[in-house]
C-alpha cells in the first residue's frame, strides 16, 4: 500500500511539471538510444566485414608484394609480382593443395555505354580462375575462358551494380562498351553480392589479363596473385607451397627476408574483427557519455523539484511522515523518469535501426539493449539519490519556514 501511494504521488509530482518531465525523460531517451544505435552500427559494420571476407572462400589466399615480416626494406629490393610467378605456381606439380591461380591487376577508367558515362568502382584484368577463387557467380550470359586471355580477346563481365548503372533495365550480354578507349563486348553480369559500408563489391568490369594491361596497366607487375587451395583444410599447406615456389623465383634464400606477403581469408578475419572490436568499444564509449549526461540532467531537475516543495515536504513531516516515504517519495520520482526516458529511448533505439546509417546496417545487440536500460535506471538511482536525501533530511521547522 505504500509502495502505490508512493508511485501516486510521483506520478502526481511529475504531472505537474510536464515540459520539465518530458525535457528530463529527452536526456536519458538521447543517451539510451545512443548506446543501442552506436553499438549497432559498430556491431552491423563488424558483420558487414565477416560477410564480405568469408565470401571469398575460407580457401582463398592472396599473395601480394611486400615484406612477410613487415620490417621496411628498399623499394629496390622488393621484386614485384609477376604473370610468371603466377605460371609457376600453376605449374607446380609437386603441389597437391593449389587447385587454381589467378594473376590480378586492377585499375580504374571510365566506362562508356551510348550517351552514358560511368566509372566503376574497378577494372579487374584476370584469369578465368578468379570467378572461383573469389566466389564470384555470373547471374546472366557466362565467363570469358582461358581461350579468351590467350587470344587478348576485347570481353568483359560486369557486377550487378555497374551493369544497372550502364544499361539500366536492358539486357548487357552481347552489347558493347568502351573502357579506355577500347571497345569490350559485355559476356556475362554478376551476381550481386551486397554492398557493405563505403564500398560496393558489385561495382567492378572484369576482363582476361593481357587485354587490361594492354589498354590500362602495361606488361609489367600484377597486383596481386589469387590462390585457391583445393580445400579449407589445405591451406596450410598451399601457403607452404607458395612460399616455396616464389621463394624460388624471386631468388630469396632466406624466407624471414621474402619480398611477399601470404594473407588466408581467417588471419584477415581475425585481424578485422579486431579492429572493429575496439571500434564498438569507441562508439560504446561515446554512447555512455550521453547517459552520464542524462544522469546529471536528473540530479539539476530534481534539486529543483525539492527546492520547489520545500513547504510541502515541512508539511508532511511535521504531520507525521517518517523519512524513508519522503526518501522514497523523491527516488520513486527519479527513478521513474529514468524507466520512462529508458523506454522510450530503447523503442527509438531499435526503430532507428532499422534505417542504415553512414552506409551500415545496423545489427541490434540484444545485451545493449537490456544494458542501456539497466544502466539507465541505476543511473536514475544514483543521480536521485542525493536530492531524495536532501528533503528527506530536511527539518520540519526549516522546511515551513522556507519561502
Amino acid at each position: 500500500m505504500i509502495l502505490w501511494q508512493m508511485l501516486r504521488f510521483a506520478v502526481g509530482g511529475l504531472a505537474a511539471n510536464k515540459v520539465r518531465s518530458a525535457l528530463t525523460m529527452l536526456g536519458v531517451l538521447i543517451g539510451v538510444a545512443s548506446v543501442i544505435l552506436l553499438l549497432a552500427v559498430g556491431n552491423g559494420s563488424s558483420v558487414a566485414v565477416k560477410e564480405s571476407i568469408t565470401s571469398l572462400g575460407t580457401n582463398s589466399l592472396t599473395v601480394s608484394s611486400g615484406s612477410a615480416s613487415g620490417g621496411s626494406r628498399a623499394t629496390s629490393s622488393v621484386k614485384k609480382l609477376t604473370v610468371a610467378d603466377a605460371k609457376a605456381l600453376a605449374a607446380d606439380t609437386d603441389s597437391t593443395a593449389i587447385r587454381s591461380v589467378a594473376p590480378v591487376v586492377t585499375t580504374s577508367g571510365t566506362a562508356l555505354y551510348g550517351d552514358v558515362s560511368y566509372s566503376p568502382g574497378s577494372i579487374v584484368g584476370t584469369y578465368p580462375a578468379y570467378f572461383e577463387t573469389a566466389n564470384q557467380k555470373v547471374a546472366h550470359g557466362e565467363y570469358f575462358t582461358d581461350d579468351d586471355v590467350l587470344g587478348s580477346r576485347k570481353v568483359a563481365v560486369l557486377g550487378a551494380t555497374t551493369a544497372k548503372q550502364l544499361f539500366d533495365t536492358e539486357d548487357p550480354v552481347g552489347k558493347k562498351i568502351v573502357l579506355g578507349g577500347t571497345p569490350f563486348t559485355v559476356v556475362g553480369v554478376l551476381q550481386a553480392k551486397g554492398g557493405s559500408g563505403f564500398t560496393d563489391p558489385d561495382d567492378v568490369v572484369i576482363a582476361p589479363l593481357p587485354t587490361v594491361q594492354n589498354a590500362f596497366t602495361g606488361f609489367g607487375a600484377v597486383n596481386q596473385i589469387l590462390v585457391q587451395a583445393s580445400s579449407a583444410d589445405t591451406t596450410t599447406a598451399a601457403q607452404a607451397e607458395i612460399t616455396r615456389v616464389l621463394l624460388g623465383t624471386h631468388a630469396v634464400a632466406d624466407p624471414t627476408k621474402a619480398d611477399f606477403r601470404i594473407t588466408s581469408q581467417s588471419s584477415l578475419l581475425t585481424a578485422r574483427e579486431s579492429t572493429t572490436k575496439t571500434f564498438t568499444v569507441l562508439l560504446g564509449a561515446v554512447a555512455a557519455i550521453s547517459l552520464l549526461v542524462g544522469g546529471i540532467g536528473i540530479t539539476n531537475i530534481m534539486l529543483v523539484t525539492v527546492t520547489e516543495r520545500t513547504r510541502e515536504i515541512g508539511i508532511r513531516k511535521a504531520l507525521g511522515a517518517p523519512r524513508a516515504v519522503i526518501l522514497g517519495q523523491f527516488l520513486t520520482e527519479s527513478t521513474l523518469l529514468s524507466v520512462l526516458g529508458a523506454g522510450l529511448g530503447v523503442a527509438a533505439g531499435i526503430a532507428g535501426s532499422h534505417f542504415s546509417i553512414v552506409g551500415i546496417k545496423p545489427v541490434v545487440i540484444p545485451e545493449s539493449v537490456i544494458g542501456a536500460f539497466g544502466i539507465a535506471v541505476a543511473i536514475g538511482l544514483f543521480f536521485g539519490s542525493y536530492p531524495a536525501n536532501r528533503a528527506a533530511s530536511l527539518r520540519p521547522i526549516d522546511a515551513l519556514r522556507h519561502e
